[in-house]
């Protein structure tokens, strides 16, 4: 069973399985998905940066606030993203 956006411990209690069953079958998901994804060499200059979103600007700031989400994106200087 998927629900989009669903956390394995989601997944978990909606199907009542343990949570590391769960999340076991996630990873097993994800290796066969890139498993199928062309591959890249990332080789001399690359460029790592991580940005955290959310809609409203309340509460703790910084990384360890709750409701961000994390985008993280790394750049080969002279190719494609």
């Amino acid at each position: 069973m998927f629900v989009v956006g669903a956390t394995a411990r989601a997944a978990a209690e909606l199907l009542g399985v343990h949570r590391n069953t769960a999340a076991s079958f996630f990873m097993g998901l994800r290796k066969l998905i890139a498993s199928k994804l062309p591959s890249y060499e990332l080789s001399e200059e690359v460029e790592a940066d991580e940005s955290y979103f959310r809609g409203k600007p309340k509460g703790k700031q910084g990384r360890g606030a709750a409701g961000k989400v994390a985008l993280f994106g790394l750049l080969k200087r002279g190719a494609k993203v």
